[in-house]
C-alpha cells in the first residue's frame, strides 16, 4: 500500500529515508527539516507500507518529490529521494512508489519525471529499477564544493 505522508506522519518515513541518507540521525530533526523547510518549498513525501503493518507502522520505502520548472524542460516532477529499508528490497515497494509518482505527475499535467542517482556500485540495483521503469540516462550531473 502506498500513500502520501502529511504532518504529523513525517516520522513514519525516517527509517526508510535513513537507509539512503545515513547522515540523518534523528527522527525529530528529520521531521522538522521536511515539514518546516522542504514542504513549504513544494516537497511531498510518499510512503509504502507492508500490508501486514499496523496503523502507525513505519514506511518500508519512501519517495520524496517536488514539481519544478526550468528553461530546459519546462515544468516537471523531480524525485529527490527514493529509499527502501534493506530488509524490504526486491519486494516491489520502490516500483509501486515510482508508479504512484507517475500518476501524480500525469494528474498535474506533467509529462516528465526526473531523478539523479549516484554511480557507486551499491546503486546498481536501483539503476536496474530505473531502467525497468523506462528511465534513461539523459545527462551528466556535475557538482563542485565552493
Amino acid at each position: 500500500m502506498t500513500r502520501e505522508l502529511v504532518p504529523p506522519e513525517t516520522p513514519l518515513a525516517f527509517r526508510a529515508m535513513q537507509a539512503l541518507r545515513p547522515h540523518l540521525t534523528d527522527a525529530e530533526t528529520f521531521s522538522e527539516q521536511v515539514d518546516q523547510v522542504l514542504r513549504p518549498a513544494g516537497y511531498r513525501l510518499l510512503g509504502a507500507f507492508d500490508d501486514e503493518g499496523a496503523d502507525g507502522a513505519d514506511a518500508v520505502a519512501v519517495l520524496g518529490f517536488r514539481f519544478v520548472s526550468n528553461l530546459a524542460w519546462g515544468r516537471f516532477c523531480y524525485v529527490d529521494d527514493l529509499s527502501t529499508l534493506p530488509e524490504a528490497r526486491g519486494k516491489g515497494y520502490a516500483t509501486a512508489l515510482l508508479e504512484r509518482v507517475h500518476e501524480i505527475a500525469r494528474g498535474e499535467g506533467v509529462s516528465m519525471v526526473h531523478l539523479d542517482s549516484g554511480v557507486q556500485p551499491e546503486r546498481a540495483a536501483a539503476h536496474g529499477l530505473y531502467f525497468s521503469q523506462q528511465y534513461r540516462i539523459a545527462s551528466y550531473h556535475f557538482s563542485r564544493t565552493v
